[in-house]
């Protein structure tokens, strides 16, 4: 497994805003500054502003963290890169309350720059699985208030997973003759979602997403599976009075893994943003054998990721730029004798109409 870069050398690498600007700029534009209003590449770097870039043949003035997941983010780029770092190398990942502390951030500004690098782990043009994967669903418990273990305050999630079987010997996945036991074997990439229910549209639905036509699938046998079979290579095993773990042992053994890093990490997840954080442990299970990129893949993938607020990711309206309130009681305000009705208002009117 290649190492990451520690704490100190990561701290020689990026140990200021300059230099985490010149990173950040290549990673965005390999070949050189690209317009995003007209393509040119005629640029002249702004002294008035940091890391600002405008084009000489149509003015624009382009940021280097506009348009990317950081857009018209108030934190440094250091911050930034320190977070990323951390939520990438670290095995069982980084929580908002940890990067309060570590970080020295409040709790609501840590927990945006968690969902936002959460969602710069998902690369759009990632290849599906493929070869022989394990194919199987779990229930993981959700907390649904602060208190995860009170009974009441628990429920479950079902959630689909998906596993790539890699023959050791070849350190590629080979489809075998159906029913033969896979032996010498180990995970390769895997794909985690939640789904609604052990319906056969929501198993299809995952499946298709998430693994090859054409590829080797092996399943619990459950009956929700045999309409995949046209489109796939589909080999059950019947558990019976078996143990799932010993018939399917690398996709059990990440539901585990899962399972154990939500409660010690989050000490229970939640229904709403479900599918960020299998994002992120889908990510670091992915990369676990050269950690030393993973890195510079969430800064990649950050530079090209379309701009979210924070009024997105909570799924609520922004107050900002809904309609005027109305107000059907007219305004109080405190005075030296008391609350006192507010009659500047009503005064204005008066002295308009006397007019």
């Amino acid at each position: 497994m290649a190492r990451a870069r520690t704490l100190t050398q990561f701290q020689e690498a990026f140990p200021d805003e300059a230099r985490c600007a010149a990173f950040l700029f290549e990673r965005r534009w390999p070949d050189g500054f690209v317009c995003p209003a007209c393509g040119a590449g005629r640029v002249a770097a702004l002294k008035s502003r940091a890391h600002t870039y405008e084009c000489l043949d149509c003015g624009r003035q382009t940021s280097i963290t506009a348009g990317t997941a950081m857009h018209r983010s108030k934190l440094s780029l250091t911050t930034w890169f320190w977070a990323a770092h951390l939520m990438s190398t670290h095995s069982n990942g980084m929580s908002a309350r940890q990067f309060e502390d570590q970080l020295g951030l409040t709790y609501k500004t840590a927990w945006l720059l968690t969902q936002k690098l959460r969602r710069s782990m998902v690369d759009p043009d990632r290849e599906p699985l493929e070869g022989v994967v394990e194919v199987d669903q779990a229930e993981i418990p959700f907390r649904v208030a602060d208190t995860f273990f009170e009974p009441g305050n628990a429920g479950k999630i079902l959630i689909a997973g998906a596993v790539e079987v890699i023959d050791r010997g070849a350190n590629h996945a080979k489809p075998r003759r159906k029913h033969a036991k896979y032996l010498d074997t180990r995970s390769g990439r895997i794909r985690l979602a939640m789904i609604a229910d052990n319906s056969a549209a929501s198993i299809e639905a995952f499946v298709k997403a998430n693994v090859k036509p054409g590829t080797t699938l092996l399943t619990d046998g459950h009956a929700s599976y045999p309409g995949l079979s046209d489109d796939y290579r589909h080999d059950p095993r019947t558990v019976g009075k078996m143990a799932g773990h010993i018939v399917l042992p690398w996709i059990h053994r990440v539901f585990a893994l899962m399972k154990r890093w939500g409660l010690g990490t989050y000490h229970g997840l939640r229904r709403k943003h479900i599918d960020t954080y299998l994002d992120e442990f889908v990510f670091r299970y992915n990369r676990r054998f050269y950690r030393h990129v993973s890195f510079e893949t969430v800064l990649g993938l950050a530079a090209h990721r379309q701009p979210v607020s924070y009024w997105d990711i909570a799924g609520r309206a922004n107050p900002r730029k809904g309609d005027a309130t109305i107000r059907q009681a007219p305004r109080r305000r405190r005075t030296a004798t008391g609350m006192r009705q507010d009659g500047s208002r009503n005064a204005q009117t008066e002295g308009q109409n006397h007019v």
